[in-house]
């Protein structure tokens, strides 16, 4: 386990420290598709809206934490007006995790150094990550035995699991949509909602 953040620990659990850390799309058909897996889905990107939508957070926080540097838009930053910044779906996943963090009363600093962790991890590790804290340090468990050592040092006080943040935000863009990266192509999603209005549609 590691921490991101100023507290000190000694044996297990222990921390870690970290510093705080385009052009318009072409109209084509729209494709029919579902949540982005493996190599595919670093060929898709999410407009801020669809990224506020999946992450919970209002497009006012989207654009003051890219501003400021807490999280951008690893696909396509904005270079101007005319142009539409683009999250990767890992993106969505940090932008959730700060919304949580921020709603329990973790500091920006130490959000600024969890994120910077988060970014610097494999995709492969984040599902199977923890996030614990106290309010002041975020540390990092990567097993139960970890989240219950942290626990039972009256350290941990509420957590994250970021593999369910990982599920919600994949169930969420699901049903929203995505753009390719390498051709500007608008991906549709099937809506559950649309769908139940077009046989109510039939029906009557």
């Amino acid at each position: 386990m590691r921490s991101m953040g100023d507290g000190t620990a000694v044996g297990s659990p222990y921390p870690l420290f970290g510093g705080a850390v385009e052009q318009a799309p072409r109209h084509v058909t729209p494709a029919v598709v579902t949540a982005p897996r493996g190599p595919e889905a670093d060929l898709i990107g999410y407009r801020g809206p669809t990224a506020c939508a999946a992450a919970g957070i209002t497009y006012r926080q989207l654009d003051y934490w890219a501003r400021t540097g807490l999280v951008e838009p690893s696909v396509r930053p904005a270079y101007g007006s005319g142009t539409q910044r683009l999250y990767s779906f890992r993106d969505v996943v940090v932008l959730k995790i700060v919304k949580r963090l921020l709603d329990t009363g973790v500091s920006l600093q130490n959000i600024r150094t969890a994120v910077q962790h988060l970014r610097s991890r494999g995709v492969a590790d984040l599902p199977r990550m923890t996030l614990m804290s106290d309010g002041a340090t975020v540390y990092e468990c990567t097993s139960p035995d970890e989240v219950v050592d942290l626990l039972q040092g009256g350290q941990g006080v509420f957590g994250i699991a970021v593999g369910v943040v990982w599920r919600d935000v994949e169930s969420a863009l699901s049903q929203l949509h995505g753009e390719r990266v390498d051709t500007g192509e608008t991906l549709v999603r099937p809506n559950p909602a649309d769908e139940l209005a077009r046989r109510r549609n039939r029906v009557g």
